[in-house]
């Protein structure tokens, strides 16, 4: 289903969110659209690793690692979203692989690679309101992303 978000943005204007514009593209899809999941991570991914071994069902995974330092997605853990059905993956942190991510048919947007990875075992939530980049993540609200940006609604707006 083809969209743009700045035609939504229009459409929509009292209805939708915009995120701050630091955010990258590193998945082969250019464009995602689905219901939110939350997952707030200290900076292990263990939590990650788990949901993007369930059924995504078309989701966005939306992860808040409050901007550290390490690299919470890479190569493996696209090929787990692509294997059960995400849509996509936003990440407040940093990925890496991004070779190997940039082929995988998944959208993957983060704020930008660190090769290092966290070995510290942490704690995780799920299902929660997130909040970063200027705009509250509401699990079952929806996410829409494009190459002009990544914007949220209550509602769906396609």
């Amino acid at each position: 289903m083809k969209f743009y978000t700045a035609d939504l943005c229009d459409e929509h204007k009292e209805n939708v969110q915009v995120l701050d514009p630091e955010f990258k593209s590193y998945g082969k899809a250019q464009a995602c659209s689905g219901e939110i999941v939350t997952l707030k991570l200290d900076e292990q991914n263990g939590g990650l690793i788990t949901l993007l071994k369930s059924e995504g069902k078309g989701r966005i995974a939306v992860v808040d690692v409050s901007g550290k330092y390490f690299a919470v997605v890479g190569e493996n853990l696209m090929k787990f979203a692509i294997q059960n059905n995400w849509a996509g993956i936003i990440i407040n942190g940093y990925v890496r692989d991004i070779e190997q991510t940039s082929q995988i048919d998944v959208a993957l947007y983060a704020l930008g690679t660190c090769p290092k990875k966290s070995f510290k075992e942490s704690i995780y939530e799920e299902n929660i309101e997130l909040n970063f980049a200027g705009v509250s993540f509401i699990p079952g609200d929806y996410l829409y992303a494009d190459v002009d940006g990544i914007i949220t609604s209550e509602t769906k707006l396609v």
